[in-house]
């Protein structure tokens, strides 16, 4: 018994409309756009596609390693430019990014509901090794 697609158990298109689905999810297509130029249906490549990131997500947590050395750590406020009247960690609608950055190496971002101490050192307990020395302005 041969196998349909090797990549997928149970799959039901072929090897080759899998491989073009992850060529046009590498090119940055939307699903609707993929779904148009392979000929198959948008929740086929949806169900696809999001097995896809999620394989993605596991292989990038097996393989985090913990950041070892000099550490800087900071917090980043994203969004609108200015919000009427409020400024830095007042406005609001701001998406918080928290930061770690091996110096000369490796980064590390989180977006993070808000900057309480806890929250933080939670990230940094979990991403810094524990030799590693941690520069922070605050």
């Amino acid at each position: 018994m041969s196998v349909k697609n090797k990549y997928v158990k149970h799959a039901h298109i072929s090897e080759v409309k899998f491989r073009q689905i992850i060529l046009l999810f590498s090119e940055d297509l939307s699903a609707t756009q993929i779904s148009h130029l392979t000929k198959i249906s948008r929740p086929t490549v949806n169900k696809y596609l999001t097995a896809v990131r999620l394989r993605i997500l596991e292989l990038s947590l097996l393989q985090s390693d913990p950041l070892v050395g000099q550490i800087e750590v900071d917090e980043s406020y994203f969004g609108a430019r200015r919000v009427r009247g409020k400024r830095g960690r007042d406005a609001k609608g701001k998406t918080i990014v928290f930061g770690l950055l091996k110096r000369g190496n490796e980064v590390y971002t989180e977006i993070v509901p808000d900057c309480k101490s806890a929250i933080l050192q939670r990230i940094i307990k979990g991403k810094a090794g524990v030799e590693s020395v941690i520069h922070s302005d605050g």
